[in-house]
């Protein structure tokens, strides 16, 4: 219990000195919450022996009716330095969090990750700034009550006091019994959501195909069975608590009768008073209520750890490095050095090398294609360059400078990228544009906006630029997706850009609005293309074929074709199946 306190105490970080600060109200809040008994026991004691007059009488009332309202601005105090601080240390988890994921490598994301992170997101942080940040004083509050009282025992009587002693230990032993059961089934649960999370998020996201090929009887079944997976991990885990709680209900029922029981043996033998008998009456009821109410927050307690360790797994995640301090602005003459330079690259998204020693060139202003069969390594090579990943040996240079010896950020603003899968932010068309730059004018949005062959359709909106789009863009055609995610990076106007031919999946009717985006965006640019339509990039300055990891043929056109290898057979291939 204290290891998990301590973990929460140290996950606060600059905040910790308020959730410390609660402990010293909650001590003075401890002794308050037994004030009222205490102060009745004195004041019955008083009558008893007759030394009680009116103003003593009144006297003990206030002090009564302050502790109570004492004790209630302490609680108001406990909320402002502990739940009002959780939202806080959350609120900035959150966006350290945030700021984690955008450095992780790529693969992290397509490793079944997904459910995870938004596990952590949802389930846990919520859990424990709504759940357990409020109770980490109310448990000291309960240690310092218990001690108050068993220290009472022992002015009543030293035999009082040691069966008190016995009995906390028993309530200590099977809590700690509880809190190593519940620990184990609070993992499995927790492990559980994720894994639910991960289904829920993959039946969403696939519901079109799922519906299209008649599979929602499988898909649902699969659902259905996490669902039922996630209730029974539910219910084992308040199987496995139930017992635990029933023993700490009756050692409570137990302790208080063997409380009870010794009081009155001692009282008629003579050992204690009549008057330490009333006040053992009196506080009988409420001598263990403090360490049962302790032990009761085990629960919740036991999913904070299980909670506490995937949102640190998450960020335990090791980052790609970002440590560059060379910059691109300075130091590079074009009639010398490339723009873009691969050297010796090996890269493998496991032990298996995907890209086995890939070296070229691309120099200013040069248009080169990556053609070639599927999973040959073509978008590997483009997510290389963007630092998606870190290769695995060899050097990617942009402008002669390796790639890791800049910052990710000075990266970033030398490459544009547009691919065919587009995603849009539930947010204006505006803001959607201006992401890249955020601090473009209105003018040059929508600048960007006309040179991408979107501005016409945009103001045909209802509230043209400001109209705010679904998440996804799912309120706009493929095609007009496209168009705004140009409009963005010719916005952005970085010198270096990465084209998954964007025209591959779109209509007709779009495909020559967004040719003549692509055109005003690749304007005096270096273009690092992923060519899915032969007949697009027959005019590439050099096309590379890249198959089983390697660059396999390189050149233009008109050369690959007299070579009459796997360029020609394909460009033939393609030839016949359009005839």
């Amino acid at each position: 219990m204290l290891g998990i306190l301590h973990r929460l105490v140290l996950m606060t970080g600059k905040y910790k000195g308020r959730i410390r600060a609660s402990y010293i109200t909650s001590f003075i809040k401890g002794i308050l919450m037994k004030a009222p008994l205490i102060l009745s026991f004195c004041i019955i004691s008083m009558f008893m022996q007759g030394n009680m007059d009116r103003r003593k009488c009144m006297l003990g009332l206030v002090v009564i009716v302050a502790s109570v309202i004492f004790q209630a601005a302490l609680e108001h105090i406990n909320n402002v330095l502990q739940s009002a601080t959780g939202y806080m240390v959350f609120a900035d988890m959150r966006m350290r969090l945030g700021d984690h994921l955008r450095r992780l490598p790529m693969g992290y994301f397509t490793e079944g990750n997904i459910g995870k992170i938004s596990a952590v997101l949802s389930t846990d942080m919520v859990f424990i700034e709504e759940n357990c940040m409020g109770v980490l004083s109310e448990l000291v509050s309960f240690i310092i009550s218990q001690g108050i009282m068993n220290i009472m025992m022992f002015i009543m009587d030293i035999r009082l006091g040691v069966l008190a002693l016995l009995i906390t230990a028993a309530f200590i032993i099977v809590g700690n019994l509880m809190l190593k059961t519940t620990l184990e089934h609070s993992r499995v649960k927790q492990e559980n959501s994720e894994s639910l999370t991960e289904e829920v998020l993959d039946f969403a996201e696939g519901i079109g195909i799922i519906k299209s090929f008649n599979l929602l009887g499988d898909r649902s079944k699969a659902l259905s069975d996490e669902f039922e997976t996630s209730c029974k991990r539910s219910i084992d885990f308040e199987m496995a608590y139930a017992p635990w709680a029933r023993a700490l209900y009756l050692t409570f029922g137990i302790g208080t009768a063997l409380m009870l029981a010794l009081a009155g043996y001692l009282y008629g033998k003579g050992a204690i008073s009549e008057i330490y008998m009333i006040g053992m009456t009196l506080f009988l009821f409420d001598m263990f209520v403090s360490i049962k109410s302790y032990y009761g927050q085990m629960a919740r307690l036991t999913v904070t750890s299980a909670s506490l360790d995937r949102i640190e797994e998450v960020f335990e995640t090791e980052e790609l490095k970002d440590n560059g301090i060379r910059s691109f602005a300075n130091g590079y003459d074009p009639e010398e050095e490339p723009e873009i330079e691969y050297e010796n690259v090996c890269f493998g998204y496991t032990d298996t090398d995907v890209l086995k020693d890939v070296s070229f060139e691309v120099g200013r202003g040069q248009m080169v294609a990556l053609v070639g069969p599927s999973g040959g390594g073509k978008s590997t090579i483009a997510s290389l360059l963007a630092r998606f990943w870190d290769i695995r040996s060899g050097r990617i240079l942009i402008r002669g400078k390796d790639i890791k010896d800049v910052s990710l950020a000075d990266l970033m603003d030398q490459i544009s990228m547009v691919f065919q899968r587009v995603y849009l932010f539930q947010d204006t068309i505006y803001n959607n544009i201006a992401i890249g730059r955020p601090d473009a004018t209105r003018k040059e949005v929508e600048e960007a906006a006309k040179k991408a062959r979107c501005y016409d359709f945009i103001m045909k909106l209802p509230e043209g630029f400001d109209t705010v789009i679904g998440e996804g863009g799912q309120s706009l055609s493929g095609g007009e997706k496209q168009r705004i995610s140009i409009a963005r990076c010719i916005l952005k106007d970085s010198p270096i850009v990465i084209l998954d031919e964007a025209t591959a999946s779109v209509d007709a009717d779009n495909e020559r609005a967004i040719q003549e985006a692509i055109s005003e965006l690749c304007k005096d640019k270096t273009l690092l293309v992923i060519a899915h339509r032969l007949n697009t990039i027959e005019n590439a300055d050099k096309i590379m074929v890249v198959e089983n990891g390697r660059i396999e043929e390189s050149g233009d056109h008109t050369s690959l074709m007299s070579q009459k290898g796997i360029y020609y057979s394909m460009v033939t291939r393609r030839a016949l199946s359009v005839g």
